[in-house]
């Protein structure tokens, strides 16, 4: 790299590996010491005045520099002095001078070699370079302050270059290899020129002093935010009815992210009954002029999160909406109102604002509200009408439950599809709705050929609407003969699925109207076929005998546990079977949530361990309608039993709270080391994400999908191990059936969740790749500005994020694998289970039976001092709302 600077050009090599660049910052002829300083300061060159002086050259030597003024002597020993430090400490220039520069660089310094090579004289004897050799070690120290305003051509460089070469001296020919300088008339500068590039030269510097200082203020910035979001974290930020605060993360430090405790959210949840009960459910119709369908569905189809819905959909949605009219000047949306309703607007225009401060004007075919469609939540703008308005509404419930039947109803079509064909009807019912998830609608004309005799092909069809002809075209003819006619529910092509993929009839489309077909491929369908059994299995725990066995003594707890570690859930309950809640001592507080607080607590007889006391308010569950999800928490941890999941002990009830005893992990939150760390390396994620992995294993295998996973559920033991906490919105499936209910945090919501189309435990694996993009990196891959937009980055899918550079190949590569858009093609989901994932070769040489025999040493081991020590964990305040009402209603009868 050179770098020219006030007629000089200091060189400084780079690696091999760095590709050497050229800047110029100018050309300007003078050069004083205090400059000098300056540009060494800003140019990462240690200070010419902390460089032992270099010997001048003896006057006896004038022979060799005859053209050399005195001062010009002086000033060149400076430079030579400058130039040591120089090749002492390195050189790193700004980037933006390089952009700035470069193309300059090269003439510039093409005109200063010629100077410099015009100027050595030619004819040295070897006597006289002995002659100088004697004669080096009588050279005068020189000041560097006698440099001042003085100016230096590229003869005098040069002659000292001839001086060092014949007194032998390495050293100095070194430093003086890169050194080029010239003045402004060796250059062909006009006055005027030099007079401007002297304004370029303190301004350059200038620029550095101020970026050296915007360095420094940015570092003090950084250090503060740090801080800042420190204390943000441990308040409750305002927001929804469960505590999420209406932007979610916002951008900020680390990356883009300004770290603050993401908060779950939910909507009503939706029991298997209900559910089942939507097939049957009908909603009044509203009748519309074709115009106003029409723009209705341009609304809907021009909105970024509803154009994703199904025509089907969007034409029942469009046939429920009813009329609402709003005159000039009235309240539609107020900002903090808990909303239940998204409108479409026909005629008319409002005015959208945001803290009483306005945002836009919206007119024309737009919906309002979207979000109030998905969940139970606060609005996040005002929206008034500034003309009289006519708008098309519907209600949440309404919404929800024609994505709810549209979803059921294919499914169970197509599962019946599926049970007539032989070579499927012998599958598990979880199989099936598998394949019926990937089944691909393909529509075809009349006339049109779907197989073609003699073709190679790997699909299988199964007619859903209209009828085909088959034919067989004879040999040595054209002429097909007519074998049969096939309808609703028949199918053909089934062996290619088995291998052989030669055609042997023709299928054509033989209704006017055309024909609908279900289409699945050979490798889509293998993928999907394994023994789910071995799988399910995996985690047999003690076995069902010794289940049996304690059943017997204990019949409350273990009535309904179908794979529960017996031995272990039973030594439990006789150790806590006596604990009151009375009997416990808060010492601290380790997190603030959604519907309450955890403490770290005590026994008042036993010192020597504590425990995790999370509280949550009744009144509050009941206000968002959360029972279910609370009661399907304690079964769940009730039953759980693994290394890498939070055990819960015992609960209590009083009359305003519900109370859940759990084990205590000291180490901290995942969470607040991310945030402190802003991002974790590759073999840091792999462990943590190994831990997860262990974690979703265990509950996979027995049907329970977790739903809310990020790093501030993963909480650090004392040994630095993951434990998977807080499971207020896992939930236990039947074999092979979905969810419907929208419940997680934002960022980490699957497609469907957010599409209403069901879901399982495939999300689970969508939000397995989000938390390794945010562990490597410190940001989710999809983020915005408030939840909406944030679904909406999530709809255009993983293949839209722009990767950093520090997530290596392996990563990303698995990332992406976990974050398809279609749930049946995410790695974990097919055939093999989870183990494709372990498989995966970013794990390879990971050592799986280390981590669970605890024998692998973890990548943080957290500092705890004793059973109380909570230096893991941020301070947080008393609770600022009080003791909540009580609640009596008796839902809670059975916690």
């Amino acid at each position: 790299m050179r770098v020219c600077f006030d007629g000089l050009c200091f060189a400084s090599r780079r690696p091999a590996v760095e590709q050497e660049t050229q800047t110029v910052l100018c050309g300007a002829t003078a050069l004083d010491a205090q400059q000098l300083g300056r540009l060494l300061k800003y140019t990462n060159f240690a200070s010419p005045a902390a460089v032992p002086p270099v010997a001048t050259a003896p006057r006896r030597f004038g022979d060799v520099l005859t053209s050399v003024p005195a001062a010009k002597k002086t000033a060149a020993s400076s430079a030579v002095a400058a130039t040591a430090s120089v090749n002492a400490h390195g050189f790193a220039s700004s980037d933006r001078s390089q952009r700035r520069t470069s193309g300059s660089s090269s003439s510039s310094n093409s005109r200063c070699e010629q100077s410099a090579t015009a100027s050595v004289p030619r004819d040295h004897n070897d006597r006289d370079g002995k002659r100088m050799s004697d004669q080096s070690a009588s050279a005068v120290p020189t000041n560097a302050s006698d440099t001042v305003n003085n100016n230096l051509d590229a003869g005098t460089v040069n002659s000292y270059k001839q001086l060092a070469q014949l007194q032998g001296d390495q050293q100095v020919q070194g430093i003086l290899q890169n050194l080029f300088i010239g003045d402004g008339e060796a250059l062909g500068l006009s006055s005027q020129v030099q007079e401007l590039l002297k304004v370029v030269q303190a301004k350059d510097i200038r620029i550095r002093e101020l970026e050296d200082l915007l360095r420094q203020k940015h570092d003090e910035v950084a250090e503060l935010r740090s801080h800042l979001d420190k204390f943000q974290s441990v308040f409750r930020t305002g927001g929804g009815a469960t505590g999420v605060s209406p932007g979610g993360r916002k951008l900020g430090t680390h990356g883009g992210v300004q770290r603050q405790r993401a908060q779950g959210i939910s909507a009503e949840p939706q029991s298997e009954s209900s559910v089942l009960e939507l097939m049957h459910v009908t909603f009044p119709k509203y009748d519309k002029e074709e115009r106003s369908r029409e723009i209705i569905k341009s609304a809907i189809l021009d909105n970024d999160f509803m154009k994703n819905l199904e025509i089907t959909q969007i034409r029942e949605i469009v046939d429920c909406m009813y009329p609402v009219q709003y005159a000039a000047g009235s309240l539609i949306i107020k900002e903090g109102d808990v909303g239940s309703i998204v409108y479409v607007m026909e005629e008319g225009r409002v005015e959208v604002s945001r803290e009483g401060k306005y945002l836009s004007t919206l007119s024309g075919a737009k919906v309002l509200g979207e979000l109030a469609i998905l969940y139970h939540c606060q609005r996040t703008a005002t929206i008034t009408a500034a003309t009289d308005c006519k708008l098309w509404a519907i209600e949440r419930q309404c919404f929800q439950t024609i994505m709810m039947r549209t979803g059921l109803i294919r499914q169970a079509e197509y599962s019946d599809f599926l049970k007539s064909v032989p070579i499927f009807k012998n599958l598990p019912e979880d199989t099936l709705c598998k394949i019926s998830d990937v089944l691909e609608e393909c529509y075809y004309q009349k006339g049109d050929y779907i197989i073609r005799q003699g073709a190679r092909g790997d699909t299988f069809f199964i007619i859903s609407k209209g009828q085909v002809r088959v034919t067989i075209r004879q040999p040595d003819t054209q002429e097909e003969k007519f074998i049969r006619t096939l309808g609703k529910g028949d199918f053909f092509g089934e062996k290619a699925l088995q291998g052989d993929d030669l055609r042997t009839a023709n299928i054509i489309c033989d209704s006017p109207e055309g024909v609908t077909c279900l289409v699945i491929d050979r490798d889509t369908f293998n993928q999907l076929i394994s023994n789910l059994d071995e799988i399910r299995n995996r985690y047999n725990d003690e076995g069902v005998s010794e289940r049996k066995k304690y059943v017997q003594c204990f019949p409350p707890l273990f009535s309904t546990l179908p794979h529960s570690n017996a031995f272990s859930i039973c030594r439990i309950y006789e150790e806590f079977r006596e604990v009151k809640l009375s009997d416990l001592r808060v010492i601290s507080t380790l997190g603030v949530g959604g519907f309450g607080r955890v403490e770290l607590v005590q026994l008042a007889q036993d010192k020597s361990r504590s425990f995790a006391l999370k509280q949550m308010k009744k009144a509050q569950i009941v206000e968002t309608r959360q029972q279910q999800h609370i009661m399907s928490e304690k079964e769940i941890m009730s039953e759980a039993n693994c290394d890498f999941i939070v055990k819960l002990y015992k609960t209590f009830k009083d009359r305003k709270y519900l109370y859940m005893l759990m084990e205590s992990c000291l180490g901290g939150e995942l969470w607040t080391i991310l945030r402190d760390r802003g991002h974790f390396d590759d073999g840091t994620t792999r462990f943590y994400t190994a831990c997860v992995v262990e974690a979703f294993d265990y509950l996979h295998s027995r049907n329970i999908i977790y739903r809310d996973l990020k790093p501030e559920n993963l909480l650090l033991d004392v040994s630095g191990y993951v434990k998977l906490v807080d499971f207020g919105f896992a939930k236990k499936l039947q074999s092979g059936r979905k969810t419907w209910t929208f419940c997680g945090t934002p960022e980490y919501v699957a497609p469907e969740v957010i599409l209403n189309r069901g879901h399982d435990i495939s999300a689970d694996y969508w939000s397995l790749g989000v938390l390794m993009f945010e562990l490597l990196t410190g940001t989710p891959p999809f983020t915005g500005a408030d939840p909406m937009r944030t679904y909406n980055i999530i709809l255009k899918g993983i293949d839209a994020i722009e990767f950093p550079r520090n997530i290596t190949r392996n990563a990303s590569a698995l990332i992406k694998k976990l974050c398809r858009d279609n749930p049946t093609e995410r790695l974990g989901y097919q055939r093999g289970g989870i183990s494709e994932i372990q498989k995966h070769k970013w794990f390879d040489g990971f050592y799986w039976e280390g981590l669970r025999n605890r024998s692998l040493p973890p990548p943080i081991l957290p500092k705890v001092q004793s059973v109380v020590d909570t230096a893991n964990f941020d301070d947080y305040p008393a609770d600022p709302d009080g003791p909540p009402p009580d609640d009596l209603s008796g839902w809670d009868d059975d916690f």
